[in-house]
């Protein structure tokens, strides 16, 4: 009886693999591989593709909401290919800017650690989103949630950031401000994008380290509550 019931909730399980908004997932992932494999012998491509799989990211939570198609598998797999493809391209990053490698590592670990401690701490709190703020303290991470533009602002201008750096890099030696510096002289066009998406990346970095401290805080105030239970 138990083998017949596990049989069958495998069978039902297999539509969610292939919802449109997760076949999109799958489609980012092959794109991302593709690109990565690229990414220190074809900058064209690289960007192109990597640029491709972050449009895509916002084409897959449109098409769960307009199919009826979201689900906790879509939801998961779309953050944790957010997160290693952010993660991935700041390890690149690290590379083509070798005096600023520790400022990429730090990055890095305040992306993963900010969004891990915020899924963790939503865990504890039963929510279904992480997205769900609203008994949160922070105002600014009110408004970071809860307002669509501004956030789809700040998660734009980091990744444009990134590729606008990486497009720029030339020599190992240079350090970020010295290739900055280069480009605002030579009045490139990316530089006055980089420029535009500057405000985005700092506050999405600012929403990060709040985010830690108020995940932190719930993980603390869910212990102190269980340690009160007799």
């Amino acid at each position: 009886m138990a083998t017949e019931r596990g049989r069958d909730l495998k069978l039902k399980s297999w539509p969610i693999y292939l919802y449109v908004p997760n076949l999109i997932g799958y489609a980012r992932i092959l794109a991302n591989i593709v690109a990565f494999g690229e990414c220190f012998s074809n900058k064209k491509l690289f960007t192109a593709l990597y640029f491709v799989s972050f449009v895509c990211d916002e084409l897959d939570g449109r098409f769960a909401r307009m199919l009826n198609q979201a689900s906790t598998f879509g939801a998961v797999l779309d953050m944790v290919t957010d997160r290693v493809s952010t993660a991935a391209l700041l390890v690149v990053l690290s590379h083509l800017y070798k005096p600023c490698f520790m400022f990429f590592l730090g990055m890095l670990a305040l992306d993963i650690a900010s969004h891990w401690l915020q899924m963790y701490s939503t865990f504890l709190s039963s929510k279904t989103s992480h997205k769900d703020v609203k008994d949160n303290k922070s105002w600014l991470m009110k408004v970071y949630y809860q307002r669509r533009l501004f956030m789809g602002y700040c998660c734009i201008s980091a990744e444009v950031l990134y590729l606008i750096l990486y497009e720029l890099a030339e020599n190992p030696s240079d350090s970020v401000v010295k290739v900055f510096m280069a480009a605002l002289k030579k009045k490139s066009p990316l530089m006055l994008l980089g420029l535009l998406a500057l405000p985005g990346w700092a506050i999405k970095q600012i929403v990060n380290l709040v985010q830690i401290k108020t995940a932190a805080e719930t993980c603390v105030l869910y212990d102190l509550n269980r340690s009160q239970r007799p």
